[in-house]
């Protein structure tokens, strides 16, 4: 089998694990990760002037079919154990992409806080889509 020229969105899987627990959310029709950076910069009275960013955490969001209550059973959850412990725990997000050579890339998003952007949009003879946004302190490479 020869590589691929290039990835393709089938490439890529997405993973949720919060406090602890997998929360299989089967199909995942999309995903989108931005690196956040503060920028720095520097104005030397006897050179030009020099600029940095610094790392500052990860963001995004990911839509998904709605296949089970999986999404929701985790919102309702973390909802509760925050009205009745005054606290929300971090989770993980990893990401599983398939390169153009047949290797697999796993990246971990951690202390991850998500939203459930979107809850779905029920209507006759359509799909339910649902959508989770994150805040992630970092991404790691796993693997």
């Amino acid at each position: 089998m020869s590589a691929k020229p290039f990835n393709i969105g089938r490439d890529c899987r997405v993973v949720l694990v919060y406090n602890g627990s997998r929360i299989d959310l089967p199909t995942v029709t999309g995903f989108q990760a931005q690196q956040r950076t503060s920028a720095i910069s520097s104005s030397p009275l006897n050179d030009m002037p020099m600029f940095y960013d610094v790392p500052n955490g990860w963001n995004g969001h990911f839509s998904f079919q709605r296949d089970s209550s999986g999404a929701d059973d985790l919102f309702a959850a973390i909802e509760s154990g925050f009205w009745a412990a005054g606290t929300v725990l971090l989770g993980s997000i990893y990401q599983y992409v398939t390169e153009c050579d047949g290797s697999l890339s796993t990246y971990e998003y951690v202390g991850a806080s998500i939203q459930l952007s979107d809850a779905g949009h029920y209507q006759s003879e359509m799909l339910v889509m649902q959508a989770i946004s994150f805040n992630a302190r970092a991404r790691n490479r796993v693997s």
